[in-house]
């Protein structure tokens, strides 16, 4: 749950981004450095988040590819199963990397995979009853985890920062699809 912030000055203190903008005020005070006060924190939070959060996933012998798949099962609801193309299209991946994907849970008994009755063409991925044991144990962990991290900012804080980052993903898709 979101709380106060750690210190006075947790959101005031220099830190990498800081003075990596600094620097560059200093050798070229010409260019501006509004993107990298952004988008160089966004990813040093990326980083920071990723380590934190893969220490559990890994620990459950699953890589972070895997977990997305199980979560994917689990959020479809009973009978906890997606086809392959489903997959691929709630995680914004390849099928081919979907297959991968399933073929190391399948094998470590996380979930199955089953022919439609009626179309042999597609292939439903289901959860195992191991898999759903998995899934539900560790997301609670993942969320315990996400809580603990956002423990600087208050409620209206992550609300604030919600809305800031849904913008700037739609920024950024804009600016990837006119690129394309």
């Amino acid at each position: 749950m979101p709380g106060k912030q750690r210190g006075a000055d947790a959101g005031e203190r220099k830190d990498a981004v800081a003075a990596i903008i600094e620097d560059w005020r200093r050798e070229r005070p010409e260019l501006d450095t509004t993107p990298l006060e952004v988008l160089a924190r966004l990813h040093r939070t990326f980083v920071l988040y990723q380590a934190q959060t893969n220490r559990p996933v890994s620990e459950h012998g699953l890589s972070w590819a895997g977990f997305d798949v199980l979560t994917a099962l689990r959020r479809a609801g009973e009978p906890f199963q997606l086809t392959a193309g489903e997959l691929a299209a709630s995680g914004l991946i390849s099928s081919a990397g979907v297959t991968l994907r399933l073929d190391r849970l399948e094998k470590d008994g996380l979930i199955v995979r089953e022919r439609d009755s009626e179309d042999r063409r597609v292939v439903h991925c289901r959860l195992t009853p191991e898999g759903l044991r998995v899934i539900d144990e560790l997301f609670v962990q993942h969320l315990d985890k996400e809580r603990h991290m956002l423990a600087g900012l208050t409620a209206e804080e992550c609300g604030q920062l919600s809305t800031l980052l849904r913008k700037l993903e739609v920024s950024l898709d804009a600016a990837r699809q006119e690129e394309s």
